[in-house]
């Protein structure tokens, strides 16, 4: 992945659905070529979906949490990409210290929350983990 590749994800970060020229005039290219790399990202992994993301207020009782990952030796890279499978998982983050990854998850529902919280715990390569959930945000 080149510098244009970051860019094109980071503004299809911001709207997925922003047209291919609009996107080729912010990146100053032309539009089949972010059609070909966005056909390539896709290709090979680096994108695995489009989605749709709702304002906090919209869906007031979702499940969010946050949850450590300690992961048995150097088996980093095979739990990250068992966890970007799982749609229930928003976001993760590398981290130092007692835990390897912290994970943001966001369900519909608690028995949604607990089928995640299983599934997440088999995967091969995680020790042990711990979660909270998230009760409230306070905006800064």
């Amino acid at each position: 992945m080149d510098d244009l590749d970051h860019k094109l994800l980071g503004l299809l970060r911001a709207d997925a659905r922003e047209s291919a020229a609009a996107l080729a005039k912010a990146l100053k290219v032309s539009r089949g070529t972010v059609q070909n790399r966005i056909a390539r990202l896709q290709a090979e992994g680096v994108i695995q979906g489009f989605t749709v993301r709702t304002g906090r207020g919209l869906e007031p009782n979702r499940v969010r949490a946050i949850m450590t990952i300690a992961i048995e030796g150097e088996r980093s890279r095979s739990v990250v990409r068992a966890l970007r499978g799982l749609p229930e998982v928003a976001a993760i983050h590398t981290t130092n210290g007692r835990w390897d990854l912290v994970a943001e998850l966001d369900t519909a529902t608690l028995a949604e929350f607990s089928r995640t919280l299983d599934q997440i715990r088999t995967i091969d390569g995680i020790a042990s983990t711990e979660t909270s959930i998230l009760l409230a945000t306070e905006k800064i």
